[in-house]
């Protein structure tokens, strides 16, 4: 029986898309490149340790059947992003997908932060997010599309003691997806925010130790804290986080794309991003590469107790 085209592309939404996922070699991140291949997205995994991203690139080539590259990155360093972003570009083209997910955490009392955990915290949880994003964008503003999600905290949302870098830059990286939705929407980029809570991941393990450290409390009921704080009572697990498929991540495609503009101001604006953004974009090697079809459509991640859109 031969295949149905149309039943086919319903169920890779995302083929022909080229999505990067930093921070992708293990936990959220793995489980986010995977959720992006099985709806069709060619990878690009970026992360510090060369081994995990290749590791997960592999396997996203051997089950997914999709083209997957591991790219090393320090999100820290702007000539690092630059670099890696060059390099994905020439591979896989253009970016049509950013999932801003690598991040560090320190659990330690304010006023024993240094000036170095500090900015070590921000530099990797909030200006490495704006750099990929800002090095991620002109492809998306000349193709006319393009979907960027910060993986954020409800640490974000909320005050929490003991973790004052971690959940400032997690507050400021909200704001920044705000701020960034509102410039480009009428440019058909879109950029959300997820908010988890504790999941399973190494973060959550040296949680549960530093924990056991101050409080002298046993593994397991230090971990029994943690579950506590999230509201089903459990850690989540990473593919909790990935929101299950990649449309969920990156919205559906098989709607028109919706975009708020008003009556009389459809040419001005929007032309000129993609003009500049497209004369910007005229030296790369892989400018051909970068026009994929436009995403089409926009919707709201689902509603749970542990994520939340930030547009």
């Amino acid at each position: 029986m031969t295949p149905d085209p149309a039943s086919a592309a319903a169920h890779r939404p995302l083929a022909g898309r080229h999505a990067v996922v930093t921070g992708g070699g293990k936990g959220i991140g793995a489980a986010i490149a995977q959720a992006l291949a099985r709806a069709g997205a060619d990878v690009t995994v970026m992360g510090r340790s060369a081994q995990p991203i290749a590791d997960t690139a592999a396997g996203l080539r051997a089950l997914q059947g999709v083209r997957a590259e591991a790219i090393p990155v320090d999100v820290s360093d702007e000539a690092s992003i630059d670099a890696a972003f060059a390099d994905a570009e020439a591979r896989l083209g253009g970016t049509s997908i950013l999932i801003n997910n690598a991040g560090q955490s320190e659990g330690i009392a304010s006023l024993d932060t240094t000036r170095e955990t500090w900015d070590r915290l921000l530099a990797v949880n909030l200006t490495g997010a704006f750099l990929c994003a800002k090095r991620a964008l002109p492809a998306m503003l000349a193709a006319g599309s393009g979907r960027i999600v910060n993986i954020a905290s409800t640490a974000g949302l909320k005050g929490v003691p003991r973790i004052a870098a971690y959940c400032a830059s997690k507050h400021w990286l909200i704001g920044l997806t705000r701020s960034l939705a509102l410039e480009f929407a009428r440019a058909g980029v879109t950029v959300n925010a997820v908010c988890p809570g504790y999941t399973d991941t190494d973060m959550a393990q040296r949680a549960v130790q530093r924990i056991v450290t101050t409080t002298g409390k046993p593994a397991d009921e230090a971990r029994r804290l943690i579950e506590r704080s999230n509201a089903f009572g459990r850690l989540l697990r990473p593919q909790d986080d990935a929101l299950a498929d990649g449309e969920h991540l990156v919205p559906e495609l098989h709607r028109p794309l919706q975009l708020l503009l008003r009556p009389g101001r459809r040419g001005g604006r929007l032309s000129s991003l993609r003009e500049s953004a497209a004369r910007r974009y005229q030296n790369s090697e892989s400018k051909q590469r970068c026009q994929p079809p436009p995403l089409q459509s926009i919707r709201w991640f689902p509603h749970g107790s542990n994520s939340s859109p930030a547009s």
